[in-house]
């Protein structure tokens, strides 16, 4: 009778935890009005906003994490004014959702970048990315030099740190296996205030946002396969093959990826300067976008 009652409670805590997916249509009404469109590229439904006039420079933004391309968003009065921008929701976040392959290699993420642009007719472009976004834009650049014009690098990832290690799988907690079942606030807010040097000072609204963008269909195991799937490999070799002038823009407060890490990005990329954005913690174009494209207008315009 005892083990009944401990498996009926047991059922009844995972039935008050479960969060299932939002409905697709619903999201998309609520979060991709115009300008978003979405587009077939390389087997995938991608999500994105293509603004600004056609024949201006192009430049191409890569979003960190769990994020998405409106983090973009602050950035994008200034941009649009001047440049073409194109942003989308990298495939396994956002209203992209999974991708059909289960494919979230770097290499894969370069194929996307590389099919986006001949869809569009675009021979060369700047790259612009933010934490993975920025480990996506700099491996591209090394890769493809022929393609990048300049390269931005919001506190881009790519070296080893505690716990990730060169050549291993990454290792998926047990917290994160649950992740496509449950998303309690109190597991979804810790995960985001260490980007911001002042998490009291977080919108409501892009809470929201960010959790609307977790519940979108499958994007949850999604972050659990990459996760599981990701090995990162030494960046020295592919940091010396970029050619592009890049620009390093770093919060000093960041705490995720912290500032020193600078020196190794200066150290290998062969024309590669810095600049530390004061107050600010890990993601800049949302906590201080006025101050942060302003830094980066120059960079381009220079």
């Amino acid at each position: 009778m005892i083990l009944l009652l401990l498996l009926l409670a047991l059922l009844a805590a995972g039935w008050w935890l479960y969060v299932p997916d939002e409905d697709r249509t619903a999201l998309e009404r609520r979060w991709a009005p115009a300008p978003s469109q979405f587009v077939e590229v390389a087997g995938i439904r991608l999500h994105m906003r293509d603004t600004g006039p056609r024949d201006a420079p192009a430049i191409i933004l890569l979003h960190g994490f769990a994020s998405s391309l409106h983090a973009w968003e602050g950035w994008a009065p200034a941009l649009e004014a001047r440049y073409r921008m194109i942003r989308f929701d990298l495939p396994g976040f956002g209203l992209t959702g999974a991708d059909p392959a289960a494919d979230y290699s770097d290499a894969r993420a370069h194929g996307i970048v590389m099919a986006l642009m001949d869809r569009l007719g675009l021979r060369r472009a700047t790259l612009l990315g933010s934490s993975m976004g920025g480990r996506i834009a700099w491996s591209f650049a090394a890769a493809h030099p022929e393609r990048t014009d300049r390269l931005v690098l919001l506190a881009p990832d790519g070296f080893a740190s505690p716990g990730i290690e060169y050549g291993q799988a990454g290792k998926v907690p047990l917290m994160l296996r649950a992740l496509p079942y449950v998303l309690p606030d109190a597991m979804l807010r810790p995960s985001i205030t260490p980007a911001y040097a002042q998490p009291e000072r977080i919108p409501e609204e892009v809470f929201q946002r960010y959790r609307a963008m977790m519940l979108a269909p499958g994007v949850r195991q999604a972050i659990v396969d990459r996760t599981g799937g990701h090995m990162l490999q030494p960046p020295e070799p592919l940091l010396g093959r970029i050619q592009a002038p890049t620009l390093l823009l770093w919060g000093d407060q960041d705490r995720m990826i912290p500032p020193s890490n600078a020196r190794d990005y200066l150290r290998e990329i062969p024309d590669a300067r810095l600049v530390l954005l004061p107050g600010v913690a890990h993601v800049p174009m949302e906590e201080a976008p006025e101050e942060s494209v302003a830094v980066v207008m120059a960079f381009l315009g220079g």
